[in-house]
């Protein structure tokens, strides 16, 4: 075990150290300083958010942020902590299901921009378009040919969602075959979580190389004439959350000065 500073000593005795220790199942000094820290940052984070937010409502932007990964990954997990606490109003987080007879008759991307923000709004996509570039693929939803129209068709339509002023910032949240394993496991022996694995997610890891490929094509694509994903490894779900924040706050100008 590491040795603990004086500092270390402090953050333990503070009423968060005590809560966070005694709730571990098993005691571990270090694991507790380390969520301390995570806390504290986060909520540093969190005050920029609702800066960024208020400068956008003021400007009347419109903000598109898209988070893709594998099943598990902790993209509901990074979303809950950017939006817990800004402005409820003026975000909405969207992860449409599979579409309805009606919907398949559409163009593709016609129901998402169906979703699209007003003024002033940010939305949040727990998975988007870009299922067409992999899960449809892997699980056989969807035909060869309507893959390669979407490959051929997505950077010429983000490029039309930007044009047109809206903000869109792409984060791909990146887990070990392992790590999946562990959290499907995690969730299946958890009652309040079980409701989160589907048949798809059942598949995903005999499923694993083959959503590999069409992930790195999906990126090729993407790199050569579109906007590219932000990836961001995701193992350790607190690291990858505040690596998510960071990049958003990066990708999108507000006024940093301004008092909330």
């Amino acid at each position: 075990m590491e040795e603990l500073t004086p500092k270390d000593i402090l953050k333990l005795n503070s009423k968060k150290g005590l809560t966070s220790l005694l709730l571990n199942e098993t005691i571990n000094p270090q694991k507790t300083i380390r969520y301390l820290d995570y806390n504290k940052k986060l909520v540093k984070l969190q005050v920029e958010l609702i800066k960024l937010q208020a400068c956008l409502i003021e400007k009347n932007h419109r903000v598109i942020v898209i988070f893709e990964g594998r099943d598990a990954a902790g993209k509901g997990g990074a979303i809950r902590r950017i939006t817990e606490r800004i402005n409820p109003r003026h975000f909405r987080i969207v992860a449409l299901p599979r579409p309805t007879e009606e919907e398949q008759t559409q163009w593709y991307f016609q129901r998402y921009i169906n979703e699209f923000p007003k003024a002033g709004e940010i939305l949040f996509f727990d998975r988007s378009w870009y299922n067409r570039a992999v899960v449809e693929p892997v699980n056989n939803f969807c035909t060869d040919e309507e893959y390669k129209r979407f490959m051929n068709q997505v950077n010429e339509f983000e490029r039309m969602i930007t044009e047109s002023g809206i903000i869109l910032v792409k984060i791909y949240m990146s887990i070990s075959k392992k790590e999946q394993a562990k959290r499907f496991e995690d969730i299946k022996n958890n009652p309040l979580k079980q409701w989160k694995i589907s048949k798809v997610d059942e598949k995903a890891q005999e499923l694993w190389d083959s959503y590999t490929d069409y992930k790195n094509k999906m990126f090729e694509n993407t790199q050569n004439s579109g906007i590219p994903f932000k990836v961001i490894k995701a193992n350790r779900k607190t690291e990858a959350r505040v690596e998510a924040i960071e990049y958003l706050l990066e990708s999108i100008p507000y006024d940093k000065d301004r008092e909330v």
